[in-house]
């Protein structure tokens, strides 16, 4: 039966085995030596030089093994697998992960866990990411340990493009020396492509709306130049429709302006008080000849109190005027506007002031519904043009809106009108400057 001495209650008991072992021996020596010099079988001369060889023989091999234990243990700590490295990938706001140069994962942040589940520590990321254009940079990375970027269309949860950024990271190593591990981080791209997606989009909207305008102005005045000039009931006629053009090519640009005035603030909430009913009533009386014209009554149900909000007075009077005139225009068959302004609470609780425009035109369908605030999108472009519209007035009534930290509510039913509520915050105090 085997004994286990390393828990024995002897003397060397609490030393390392392989130097309790030496000790022994030694001390066995020691003994024999002791014992033949004591009967004259070798002299202490020779005695010694005799256990000096046999000490030189048992503890050399302990020191060589406690060397060899010590450098394994030393290069089994990776510097850059310390809690301190953990921390720094763990911090970052975007998804990163640190990979050796072999391409295995040292560390990775929640946010890359998120992005792809399959990553694990200590496997290779090629696994895990499986993109085309990843796949390549990392390679490139690697061999070349230079930085690469690359940008992929990410299809799942949803789309989104991403950036791939790979950064070689210095990093020191067990013997004194430096390697080079492989930092990728992953940008989220989606909103700045969508931004210039609606950039263009705006662009060539907005130019096609310009080029409509001045290809009849330039249009008629080549006619009233040419064949027309003599004729003063065609240059009549003509004249007036260039008018009409170059009115609306001014209201175009005025609300592209307009636009882009508010866009520009949009970060910066106004904070004067103004009274909202005058406002109301001021707009509803300029476009009182309009009313006549389309033979619509317009219905003012306004309190005699004060309606204070924090806001701008001039974005205001734009507001209200392209809610007011676009119920004029698009609902003058149901022959009535409803102005009115209540106090109500939103969803979350909070008090707010609501106007609200209805008319009983044809009502708008469902489908529309959700895109009316997009830019230049008309239900019926024929018609909207007809009418002297620019496809920007809900667009600039949404962005007015939320510069007031308020929102807009549409509600319709084909055959039975439409509903435009303005909603907006109710400031807590109530003096107006």
């Amino acid at each position: 039966m085997a004994i286990d001495d390393s828990s024995s209650p002897y003397f060397f008991a609490p030393w390392p085995d392989r130097l309790r072992h030496s000790a022994i021996i030694l001390l066995a020596a020691g003994l024999a030596l002791a014992v033949l010099v004591t009967f004259g079988e070798l002299s202490p001369v020779v005695a010694g030089t005799v256990f000096v060889c046999i000490a030189a023989a048992a503890l050399v091999p302990w020191r060589l093994h406690n060397a060899v234990t010590s450098r394994e243990d030393v290069r089994g700590v990776n510097p850059v697998e310390t809690a301190a490295v953990s921390a720094v990938v763990a911090g970052m706001p975007d998804p990163a992960v640190l990979l050796d140069r072999a391409g295995r994962v040292i560390h990775l942040n929640a946010a890359a866990a998120q992005l792809a589940p399959a990553l694990r520590k200590n496997e290779l990321a090629q696994f895990a990411l499986r993109s085309p254009e990843i796949i390549t940079a990392l390679r490139e990375a690697i061999a070349t340990t230079e930085s690469r970027r690359a940008t992929y269309l990410d299809h799942v949860p949803v789309d989104r493009w991403m950036e791939l950024i790979i950064t070689p990271v210095p990093v020191p190593t067990v013997f004194g020396g430096t390697d080079k591990c492989m930092l990728m981080t992953f940008h989220d791209q989606t909103p700045l492509r969508r931004v210039e997606e609606m950039r263009a989009d705006f662009v060539a909207n907005a130019s096609h709306e310009l080029r409509t305008p001045l290809a009849a102005l330039s249009g008629f005045i080549d006619t009233l130049q040419g064949p027309a000039k003599d004729d003063a009931r065609a240059r009549e006629r003509f004249l007036g429709i260039m008018h009409t053009q170059a009115t609306r090519m001014a209201r175009l640009i005025d609300d592209l302006l307009s636009l882009s005035r508010v866009e520009l603030s949009a970060h910066v909430r106004p904070d004067t008080l103004v009274d909202i009913v005058p406002i109301i009533r001021q707009v509803a009386d300029g476009l009182e000849p309009l009313a006549r014209e389309r033979q619509v009554t317009v219905d003012i149900d306004l309190p005699d109190t004060p309606a204070p909000i924090a806001g701008d007075r001039e974005e205001l009077l734009r507001l209200f005027e392209n809610l007011i005139e676009n119920a004029l225009k698009y609902g003058a068959s149901g022959g009535k506007v409803i102005v009115s302004l209540v106090a109500a609470a939103s969803g979350e609780g909070a008090p707010e002031i609501r106007v609200l425009v209805r008319d009983f035109g044809p009502g708008i369908a469902p489908e529309h519904l959700p895109r009316l605030t997009e830019r230049f999108y008309r239900v019926d472009v024929g018609d909207s043009r007809a009418q002297g519209g620019t496809g920007l007035g809900l667009s600039l009534v949404k962005h007015i809106l939320n510069r007031h930290r308020g929102r807009l509510l549409i509600e319709s039913v084909p055959k039975n009108g439409a509903t435009f509520t303005a909603c907006f915050p109710q400031p807590k105090t109530a003096v107006v400057a």
